[in-house]
């Protein structure tokens, strides 16, 4: 288990324009070659946007792109003709394929905060779909076929334990709170990347949210 913590990530974003951005993957200047990617993630982006502020229309492709907000309301839009205010709960999915444009930005008069994650397809290419599952119950899996991938929400009550799916390759991102990982204790914006994880064990220190991968071997 390789524990990297809240503090590690590379900053982005252009906070003069009300964006900050905290990146777990080598991404933009912040090129690292040993942290390209865990399996399917290539990425997992803290993002905090003042109100009205956002990302103009810019491209994406051969990309899964999996967005979890967690507090406020973030406008979607994107070339295919889809618009849609994500709230906190809701999972969102654009798959990229051979090739989408979208914008997202903070419409809401609060400030919003939002996790995104890419994963490479298994296949690249294709046309673009997009989805939005809204309200997801806890412990309801997410799958993303077209990444080998399984997203898992876990929303846990103080001293509430809960499995750590076994897998090739699984991803726990915590969301808020504090949680104790296979004896690590993991606090917001902490992650844990698990290598052929199996019998794994989460337990909530308090009132904690967990966003956690279980990918396929590649």
């Amino acid at each position: 288990m390789d524990v990297r913590r809240a503090d590690e990530r590379y900053p982005g974003g252009d906070p003069a324009a009300g964006i900050t951005s905290r990146h777990a993957f080598s991404f933009g200047p912040h090129y690292d070659p040993d942290n390209l990617r865990f399996g399917a993630l290539l990425a997992c982006n803290e993002e905090r946007l003042a109100p009205g502020a956002g990302f103009d229309e810019h491209p994406h492709s051969h990309t899964e792109i999996v967005t979890w907000v967690v507090e406020g309301e973030l406008t979607h839009r994107d070339s295919t003709g889809h618009e849609t205010v994500v709230r906190a709960g809701d999972v969102q999915r654009l798959s990229s394929a051979g090739g989408v444009r979208h914008v997202e930005r903070n419409d809401a008069a609060v400030p919003l905060t939002f996790v995104q994650m890419w994963l490479a397809p298994l296949d690249p290419g294709g046309e673009p779909a997009y989805e939005i599952v809204r309200g997801i119950a806890d412990s309801t899996p997410y799958a993303v076929p077209e990444a080998g991938a399984m997203l898992h929400v876990r929303r846990l009550s103080p001293g509430e334990r809960t499995a750590v799916p076994d897998g090739a390759y699984v991803y726990a991102h915590v969301v808020r709170g504090e949680v104790d990982l296979d004896g690590e204790r993991l606090g917001a914006g902490d992650a844990a990347r698990i290598t052929d994880a199996e019998g794994v064990e989460a337990v909530a220190v308090g009132r904690a949210e967990v966003l956690v991968w279980e990918m396929a071997a590649r």
